[in-house]
Order: C-alpha cells, then structure tokens, then sequence
C-alpha cells in the first residue's frame, strides 16, 4: 500500500524528531496490575510521553518520542507473545504529542457497556482505506450496494471533520451508540454500512455490536482515520482529524493544524473561532464565554 507521501518526505528531511504512534489489540490480559509498573519503567526510561490503558480485554496506547526509543519499546511490547502482531499507526511532530506519560488500568479499552461484545473473540469485517476510497468513489460496494458511512465518535470530534455524508447521531459519550444503531436499525436495510472513528477501537466495538444485533453487512474501517490520512489522504473527507494531544487536530498529511481546544471548558476552537473577541488564550472561548 501507498503510504502517506507528506509522511515519508517529513521524516526522511528530518525536519520531525517524534514520532507519534497510537496502537490497541483485543486479548484477554488478565496480568495487568503485575505488567502496569513494567510498562511504566521502560516509558520513563525512554522518555516518553503519553497514555497507555491496560484493560482485561486488551490494550491501548497513544504514545510519543524519538523514533529510536519508540522502536525499543514496541520491540519490548511484541516480546509478549500477545501483543506479538501489534499494528502501529505513525504521525510526525516537531514536539512531543503529549506533556506526561501515564499507565492506567481500566476496565474496556473504551466504555460501551456491552459485556457479551469480545472481539478478541472474532473481528467483524473490515474493509481497508485503498478498498474503501474505491467503494465511495463509485458510490457502491463491490457488490453493487450503497455504501453508508457511520461515525462512532462524540460530536465534538464529529465537528473538527468527518466523511462526507456521513450519518452522524451527535453522541456524547460513546455508550449512547448502542441504544441509538438498534433504534435506526430499519435506516440501513439494503445497504453496506462502514463504521469508522479515529484509530480503529470504537468503530471494532461498535461493528460487532451491530453484527449481534442482527445488521448483516457491516464493516469496519480497519485503523480508523488516521490509518485511511496515512493510506489514501483525505478522499471524501472534509476537514480534520481530532486527536487527544496537545495538536488537537491532524490533517489528511498527518500534520498539526491551528484547532486548539479552550484551556477552560476544552471545547474544540477553529482558527475561524479563535478570532472572535471571545476568544482570549487560557481564559475564554466563545463557547464558554460569560459562563
């Protein structure tokens, strides 16, 4: 596959020393408190910064640092035969993407609240960023069916940018999905449905739900967002990408924009938004603005 040119080109001038990398699997992990300070220790001696979530039902992480330290590490990570087959997605920054380095233990990767849901069980279908791209160009699937695009993700991120066309339920948190996919389950007779969200964990999640629920051709995007910018650029998307880091938001090249979020009430403000009076840096936004 054609992997992001910007991407290459960045990291070949040298003009980019971190690399940012966001990474999950599905996988039963239940030795987690005994792996938790193993995780730490190996960040803190590489210096890097960011999240990693240590769950029962697998991993996540989101990661940044010099290429060097972060290779060491994801060769530390798939020594453990369960994470032997991590797939890593990559973006560049001149800084690093995140200010502190956290482990955390959780209960889900990411919350939906629906037990019977293990993909570690079985994956449901993905399609790829190259087949994807040629599915909206032609309007059909490879079997002649409209293809739908879904959003997974909270409304916020939905705003920064989204698919074109996409449907969108405007959720604020992602346990509000499953209630609202089975509600509108009549919408998408007839048609193949894509979920998506920035990295690939929400839209796993939100597939196989909607496979038990009895929707019969769904897929998801494998990698997200993120890996279709990476794969293909920004075909049939308008806008950004929301990240949870200090960039705030990545464009199709994979590259930092001028969307900050407020200091004070963490709402989303376009480089538009941030010429308005009501924006005034670490004190007010238009969107909290007199509140």
């Amino acid at each position: 596959m054609q992997a992001n040119t910007a991407l290459q080109a960045e990291a070949h001038a040298g003009a980019a020393p971190h690399v940012n990398i966001a990474a999950y699997k599905f996988i039963t992990f239940d030795d987690t408190e005994a792996m938790r300070p193993q995780y730490q220790d190996i960040c803190n001696r590489l210096g890097l910064k960011g999240t990693i979530l240590l769950t029962p039902e697998g991993i996540n992480m989101f990661l940044s640092g010099p290429r060097g330290n972060i290779d060491e590490f994801l060769a530390w990570v798939r020594s453990d035969a369960r994470f032997a087959d991590l797939e890593v997605k990559e973006s560049l920054s001149a800084e690093q993407s995140h200010k502190r380095m956290l482990v955390k233990i959780k209960k889900e990767i990411i919350t939906m609240r629906m037990p019977l849901i293990k993909p570690e069980d079985g994956r449901a279908p993905f399609v790829e960023a190259q087949t994807l791209k040629r599915w909206l160009d032609n309007g059909v699937d490879d079997n002649g069916k409209p293809v739908v695009m879904v959003d997974t993700r909270n409304d916020f991120e939905v705003d920064v940018g989204t698919f074109d066309n996409t449907v969108d339920y405007r959720i604020k948190k992602f346990t509000e999905f499953p209630d609202l996919i089975a509600a509108h389950k009549d919408d998408f007779e007839g048609k193949t449905v894509v979920t998506f969200c920035t990295g690939g964990i929400r839209c796993e999640k939100a597939a196989i739900h909607m496979q038990n629920i009895g929707y019969d051709n769904v897929y998801q995007l494998e990698g997200g967002i993120l890996k279709y910018f990476e794969e293909v650029g920004g075909a049939h998307y308008t806008g950004d990408c929301f990240v949870f880091d200090y960039r705030t938001a990545l464009n199709p090249q994979l590259q930092p924009t001028e969307t900050v979020q407020c200091f004070v009430c963490r709402a989303v403000v376009t480089p538009r938004q941030q010429l308005a009076p009501e924006y005034v840096y670490e004190k007010s936004c238009p969107a909290c603005y007199g509140k």
